[in-house]
Order: structure tokens, then C-alpha cells, then sequence
């Protein structure tokens, strides 16, 4: 009886999964294996609500493979070490698992290798397994990766993205294997009131009825109104893999239109920036594009600092986005440029800080996007305009006309009517004394100049 482990990481689904059906083509059995490695937290990534959405995540997973004759097997400790240990234990010839591109998952990869070599036991690694279209799949001449999006969007249109795989009938796990209660949500505190339910079913049924609903069909007119939340908001489970990038491609170029194309467009987004870290990985914590910025001191900027993570610069717009951050532990992406624009141009201060708030937070906390869309929106990434800066007045005013969005979350202005709302040291003195909202940290005239003269642009 020959026997297979299949290890998943940020893949959490049956459906269209490479790996998995590869595990169980080569062998008889085949173990279903996840690893709480620890490293994931000494490296500062376990923040709490992806923690608990992870766990309803999992227990997705095994309901499912139990349903097919199987089961999920959660071990903890180095991922070296246990998944060796699991092979070595049911003698298994393979390990598959999905390529990943962040620094953490090359040392990953390599640990594994190393370990599992040694042993005998052969290390097999699956592309466009994460992405729609594997990093490195098309590139520029001259270069081995896409730095500007648009000439990556064409190229990566261009291309045959594979068919999307369905789920095992049956799933064969060998006796004896020990594995650990899968963990609970209910053990994780610190969590978002209002966190969303994770897992492969949740994913699914996420996106059938935000297509059904016509929320695809109307993307392209409405994906940045931020009052009226009609975005897919699939974020984290593509993020943990429970949704198959490839699979709501390919539904969303059967539905076709307009709204299809635009959440295309934002699919496309993800798989280049991935290809963007698989090239440089020190991007995560490094200017992908040298800068002169000598960024606010941290000390200097802490009362600022503290006013933005808190939702109280005083600026509405920036506030509401703050706030929904805390209780949803997800963000419009709209509202993420306008934050970190405000954070990193209009107060100066360096993009890693706000990009570490995100992390804190986000349930959809995805290092590959939330690093590089910090850098795109501080100017020290791949955005070909990294001067522009988002006035969120403006901003407000665009995607927020009646003030819908700003009410929700900062119910301090819920009386003021209409597009006043966004502009609240305009109301009489008394008025804005009796409202209990902060003045503005910064004037934006002044953040303006001195971002400007910061990067040379007077």
C-alpha cells in the first residue's frame, strides 16, 4: 500500500487543488496534513482574527475530506519536522504542496526539502496553485518580472489559465496516523466583533450569492462606492486559499460584461503582485524602488501615529475606514489607499507602520498585497505616479457623497447632514464643541507642503 502527504498552507479548499489531486494519483492513501508552525508567530503573522478564521478554516476542510472517507491531520511545531515525522511514520515515497513567494515560504520550502531528502521521501512543489497564473509565468524582456501593472495586465490576459479541478470523490487516509484537535475560534480572543465566518463553503457561497445578486454584473460602476459595500469581499478567502483564484476567473469570464472584466481586472492585481515579491522577496520590508524619504521620526510623529490607528485624525473619511478596520477586521479597498495615503504622505509617515497596523488586523492580512499595495501607495513602489496624493476631502466628497459610509462608523457625526459631514471644523464652534470629535491633526495645505519638499517637489 503505497501512501502520499499532501501539506496545505494558504490553500484550504478540495476544489481545484492541484496538489491534492496529485497526492492521490500517486499513491493508495494519502494524508491531508496542515502544521501550526510556530514561526508563523515568532515572525509576528499570527494575529488574532486570521487565527480564528484559520480555525474555522480547517474545521471546514476536515468536514469536508470526512465526508469523502477522510479526514484533516493538524500537527504543531517546525513544519520540517512534523511533516517529516507524518511521512516517516505511514512511509510515504511524496509530499506535495503548493509554491508560495513570500521570504518566509522560500525558507519554508527549503527547510522541507532539506529534511525531507535526507529521509528519502521527494519534495513535489505545485505552481498556480495561490495565483490564477504561477510568478514567473510571463515576463518582460530584459527583466524577470513586471514592474509597472498595466503591460503585466496585458500579457497575463493573454494567457490560457488552466482548467479548474473538481473536488476528490474520496479521500483514503492510512490508520494510525496522529494528529491534534483542530482548533476552535471560540479559544481566540482579541478577535473583531464582526469577523466573518471562514472555511471553502463559506468562500463559495460568499461568491454564488454576490453573483447571483448581480454584485459582479455591477462592479465596474459600484466597487468604490463605500457607503454601499458592493464589493465581492472574497479577500480572505482567496487569502487563505479556500477560494480557487483560478476557479472565480474562469466563472467570472463565463458571466462576462463589464463588472466581470473589473473583477478580473482586480484578480490580476493579486498575481502581479505576487510575481513581484517571487522576484524580490526583500520587498515585503524594503522600498521596492529607491527613495531619498527620511520619514517622520517615529517619536516625533507617535501623537499622529496613535490618531491614525485610533480613527481620530479628525478627518471622517480616514476615521470611518479606521474603524470599520477594528471591527471587521477588513477594509473597502478604497478606504485602504485613501488610509495609507494619508498615513505616509499627508503625515509622512513611513509605510511599514501602517502596513504592521493592517497586519494586526486584517483578516484578509496578506503579506504578498498588504506590503505592496502600502508601497504602491506611498510612492515607493510600482505606482508610475508615487508623487499623487489622495485628498480625502475629495476623496469623501467622490465616494462618499451623502456621508453614508462616514455615519456607519463615526456615529460622534451621525446629525450632521448631508456632504457637511466631512468637513466638521467648518460647523459653528458650538456645534463642533458639543460633538465630542477631534479637530484635524494636520491641515492638508500644511501635510501637502511638506511632502513636497520632503521629495523635492516645491
Amino acid at each position: 500500500m503505497t501512501v502520499s502527504v499532501v501539506l496545505f498552507t494558504a490553500d484550504l479548499r478540495l476544489r481545484d487543488h492541484p496538489p491534492l489531486h496529485a497526492a492521490l494519483r500517486s499513491a493508495d492513501e494519502t494524508v491531508p496534513l496542515f502544521v501550526l508552525d510556530p514561526g508563523i508567530h515568532a515572525a509576528g503573522f499570527d494575529a488574532p482574527n486570521r487565527r480564528a478564521f484559520l480555525a474555522d478554516c480547517l474545521r471546514d476542510l476536515d468536514a469536508s475530506l470526512r465526508r469523502r472517507g477522510g479526514r484533516l491531520v493538524v500537527r504543531s511545531g517546525p513544519v520540517e519536522r512534523e511533516v517529516g515525522a507524518v511521512a516517516a511514520a505511514c512511509g510515504a515515497a511524496e509530499v506535495h504542496m503548493a509554491a508560495g513567494v513570500t521570504a518566509y515560504a522560500h525558507r519554508r520550502e527549503e527547510r522541507l526539502r532539506h529534511a525531507l531528502g535526507a529521509a528519502g521521501v521527494a519534495l513535489r512543489v505545485h505552481e498556480a496553485v495561490i495565483t490564477a497564473l504561477a510568478p514567473g509565468a510571463v515576463t518582460p524582456a530584459g527583466s524577470d518580472h513586471y514592474g509597472v501593472f498595466t503591460p503585466y495586465l496585458r500579457r497575463w490576459s493573454q494567457e490560457t489559465l488552466r482548467t479548474p479541478l473538481a473536488a476528490p470523490r474520496a479521500v483514503r487516509v492510512p490508520d494510525g496516523v496522529r494528529g491534534e484537535p483542530l482548533p476552535d475560534r471560540a479559544d481566540v480572543s482579541g478577535t473583531s466583533p464582526g469577523l466573518p465566518p471562514g472555511g471553502e463553503t463559506a468562500g463559495r457561497d460568499r461568491l454564488a450569492r454576490w453573483t447571483r445578486s448581480g454584485g459582479m454584473a455591477a462592479y465596474a460602476d459600484r466597487h468604490d462606492d463605500l457607503a454601499g459595500d458592493a464589493t465581492s469581499r472574497l479577500s480572505p478567502y482567496l487569502h487563505f486559499g479556500t477560494l480557487s483564484a483560478a476557479e472565480a476567473i474562469h466563472q467570472a469570464r463565463k458571466q462576462g460584461g463589464p463588472g466581470a472584466e473589473a473583477f478580473v481586472r482586480q484578480l490580476c492585481w493579486r498575481d502581479f503582485h505576487h510575481q513581484v515579491l517571487a522576484a524580490r522577496p526583500e520587498a515585503s520590508w524594503r522600498d521596492y524602488r529607491t527613495r531619498d524619504d527620511h520619514w517622520r521620526d517615529e517619536e516625533d510623529a507617535a501623537g499622529d501615529i496613535a490618531a491614525w490607528r485610533e480613527g481620530r485624525t479628525g478627518y471622517p473619511i480616514v476615521d470611518a475606514a479606521l474603524r470599520q478596520l477594528r471591527h471587521e477586521g477588513w477594509m473597502h479597498n478604497r478606504a485602504r489607499l485613501l488610509t495609507a495615503s494619508f498615513l505616509t504622505k499627508t503625515l509622512y509617515v513611513d509605510w511599514r507602520i501602517g502596513a504592521r497596523h493592517f497586519l494586526d488586523l486584517l483578516v484578509d492580512g496578506d503579506v504578498v498585497n498588504n506590503q505592496l499595495n502600502w508601497q504602491w501607495a506611498a510612492g515607493t513602489g510600482t505606482d508610475t505616479r508615487p508623487h499623487r496624493v489622495l485628498n480625502p476631502t475629495v476623496q469623501a466628497r467622490r465616494f462618499d457623497p451623502d456621508g453614508a459610509y462616514v455615519r456607519r462608523w463615526v456615529p460622534e457625526l451621525a446629525e450632521v447632514d448631508g456632504a457637511r459631514i466631512h468637513e466638521p471644523w467648518r460647523l459653528p464652534p458650538d456645534r463642533r464643541d458639543a460633538l465630542g470629535y477631534p479637530d484635524p491633526v494636520v491641515d492638508l495645505a500644511e501635510g501637502l507642503s511638506r511632502f513636497r519638499h520632503a521629495r523635492g517637489r516645491d
